[in-house]
């Protein structure tokens, strides 16, 4: 008995794609008779892409549109990081070429300072050599 449970509770949801699909059929067969009835042209039809029943065939295009608009807002802020870090790489590269330019400046100047340093060390050695 739960065998017959089990098998008609599977069935239920397939009954209703079977039935729509019965209805399909049958007004296929009606399309086609009032064909033969009356001339062409003189009754509209409608399509056939309209009378088949949305079973579940347009559930995906939802989210794969989703899955694009997702992926694209992705890439965009992707695109807006990296460009910052390249901003930031640049700005870097900049601050550390001035920094090299002050360090070459103060360079010269201590060489400029030893060299006034030793010519007073001389001086001064001179100075205390008269004196002596």
């Amino acid at each position: 008995m739960s065998r017959t449970m089990n098998h008609s509770s599977q069935d239920t949801g397939s009954r209703g794609i079977y039935e729509d699909r019965k209805l399909y059929v049958v007004d296929s067969i009606n399309d086609l008779n009032k064909l033969n009835l009356y001339p062409a042209g003189s009754q509209h039809l409608f399509p056939l892409e309209e009378k088949i029943p949305d079973v579940g065939t347009n559930s995906g295009n939802g989210s794969h549109s989703l899955f694009f608009v997702g992926l694209i807002i992705v890439l965009i802020i992707s695109l807006a990081l990296v460009s910052f870090v390249i901003f930031l790489i640049v700005q870097t590269g900049n601050k550390m070429d001035d920094v090299s330019r002050r360090l070459i400046a103060e360079g010269k100047d201590i060489d400029d300072l030893k060299k006034i340093n030793n010519m007073i060390v001389k001086r001064l050695n001179q100075l205390a050599s008269e004196q002596n």
